[in-house]
């Protein structure tokens, strides 16, 4: 008799990340019958313990694009380092036209950032932060901005020791 394998759905293991739909995009397309539309869904997934996710899909319906986006976002999660309720140092990040800069603050400051920024800070678990967003306000480029920054940090103590201090 063989044993049945236990297999693990999205469902079993993602039940402690929350879920944010942070922005919806209409497109429309006009044919001759009219105008036909299409929407974009920008989906944040974080679990506010330092591991954070996101997804861009698109659809003919709202729901649709929703539902992809969390798909989406779910298969992307990557953790990044904090320290305590911040970040370990300070850096800047380029995505296309937008640039982001994250600075560490301390404890009771809480999280200064635009919109975008700060649902993916939020969402990520960082509790005291100063961020500042420079060029383009496109939300997509922002939050791969964002994304990569947070990507990008080391931990304090491993560069120490890296460096023999």
């Amino acid at each position: 008799m063989k044993q049945k394998k236990a297999v693990k759905r999205a469902e079993d293991f993602d039940t402690e990340f929350e879920e944010k739909v942070l922005y919806i995009n209409r497109c429309s397309k006009v044919v001759k019958g009219g105008r036909k539309f299409s929407f974009s869904a920008l989906i944040l997934v974080g679990d506010g313990h330092g591991r954070i996710g996101f997804g861009f899909a698109k659809a003919n319906e709202v729901s649709d694009a929703i539902r992809k986006g969390t798909e989406a976002a779910r298969k992307n999660i990557m953790a990044f380092e904090m320290e305590g309720t911040t970040i370990p140092h300070e850096i800047t990040v380029e995505w296309d036209g937008a640039k982001v800069l994250l600075r560490p603050a301390p404890e009771g400051t809480g999280v200064i950032a635009g919109s975008k920024v700060r649902s993916v800070l939020e969402l990520g678990g960082v509790k005291d932060i100063v961020a500042k967003s420079f060029g383009s306000n496109n939300p997509l480029n922002q939050v791969r901005a964002t994304l990569r920054a947070l990507g990008s940090l080391k931990n304090r103590e491993e560069t120490l020791k890296r460096r023999g201090v």
